[in-house]
């Protein structure tokens, strides 16, 4: 009957907020993989794949209800903007003009602001058979961000396991732009415990090294001899402790070869207990390697338990964080002439070794 299975995408209402319908995308193949998201933020709330022995779980971390992701300090599964990531001091200029944001990691900006993308209601609606887009106009000043920016966030899901993101954005002033999606992954199943034990095996030869505030120092910095260096598979937990609260910096991804605005190979999850990977690609120069060190256990999430420190891994793809403060970083900036692109795709597996029950 496999065979006969067609892609399957459908909307529904999720309640309202600030005075707009939320909708909910169930996106299905037919591999039994699952993905809902919802209009407010653009957010993953499940993803839902099978492991080794065909068992379908949640990989994601996520709530139930949306007066949760209103609140949702953490991010869970939304994409950020304007600008995702760290602004140094809440500051940047462009064309001799300073704007100030709002602060929200303590001196600095983070994820586009208090009331980023993430609190911001999209417009939804199907794109193609297999996928939706959602569209969002941020006001000019909006979060002291210059520019009427337009938007888009397609997902699409297809038979081969693939979810592709694709950003798109246009502005009416010169701005910045850094879009990402914040989902954090368990692999072992969303409630299952800390990551520690997944294995990275990365293409990724440098990272930005970071202040004590999680600011680039302008530097890249090859991995080799580094907690950073994956290109041989580690767990995540060996070398964990060696970076303060864990890891939450920047790979640089390894482009030798490829084309501006083609997919790159940045690195390859694996849990070994159900076999599930996660590889990622990204049109994007880098990706925030996070493991969730601020999480604390307070977060209730949708199995009813509380996600704790390393309950999961984020891989936000991006222009190096304060890139429009560090003028040898790919700049963030965007132009009423220009408009932005991004793509990244995130590819669900299993190792194919079956595990033999416990006796």
């Amino acid at each position: 009957s496999r065979n006969f299975f067609k892609m399957a995408v459908t909307i529904s209402d999720f309640g309202s907020h600030d005075g707009k319908d939320v909708k909910k995308a169930v996106l299905t193949n037919s591999n039994n993989t699952t993905i809902e998201i919802i209009s407010l933020g653009a957010t993953i709330t499940s993803l839902r794949t099978a492991d080794n022995n065909g068992k379908v779980e949640d990989i994601v971390l996520g709530y139930d209800n949306l007066e949760a992701y209103l609140d949702n300090p953490t991010y869970f599964g939304c994409v950020v903007g304007r600008v995702g990531n760290r602004i140094a001091k809440g500051k940047f200029s462009i064309d001799g003009t300073e704007y100030t944001l709002a602060l929200n990691n303590g001196p600095n900006t983070l994820h586009g602001g208090p009331s980023g993308f993430h609190k911001r209601v999209f417009s939804m609606e199907k794109a193609g058979d297999n996928g939706v887009k959602l569209t969002y106009t941020s006001a000019d000043m909006e979060e002291g961000y210059p520019g009427n920016l337009t938007v888009s966030v397609t997902y699409e899901l297809n038979d081969a396991n693939e979810l592709a993101i694709s950003y798109h954005g246009k502005t009416d002033k010169p701005t910045i732009v850094n879009l990402t999606n914040h989902s954090y992954f368990n692999l072992a199943g969303a409630a299952s415990g800390d990551i520690l034990g997944h294995e990275i095996e990365s293409a990724c030869r440098g990272y930005t090294p970071v202040n004590d505030e999680l600011i680039p120092t302008g530097k890249v910095a090859s991995v080799e001899g580094t907690p950073f260096d994956f290109r041989n598979p580690t767990s995540i937990g060996a070398r964990i402790d060696k970076v303060e609260n864990g890891y939450d910096h920047n790979l640089c991804v390894n482009r030798v070869g490829v084309k501006d605005g083609e997919l790159a190979h940045v690195l390859k999850v694996t849990e070994p207990t159900t076999g599930r990977t996660l590889a990622v690609k990204t049109t994007e120069p880098g990706c925030q390697l996070y493991c969730a060190g601020f999480l604390d256990g307070t977060n209730i999430g949708r199995e009813k338990v509380g996600y704790k420190r390393f309950g999961g891994f984020c891989l936000e793809t991006q222009k190096y964080p304060d890139a429009i403060n560090q003028p040898t970083f790919a700049t963030t900036l965007l132009r009423p002439d220009g408009e932005y692109t991004s793509q990244t795709v995130f590819t669900f597996g299993t190792s194919g070794k079956r595990r033999r029950e416990e006796k």
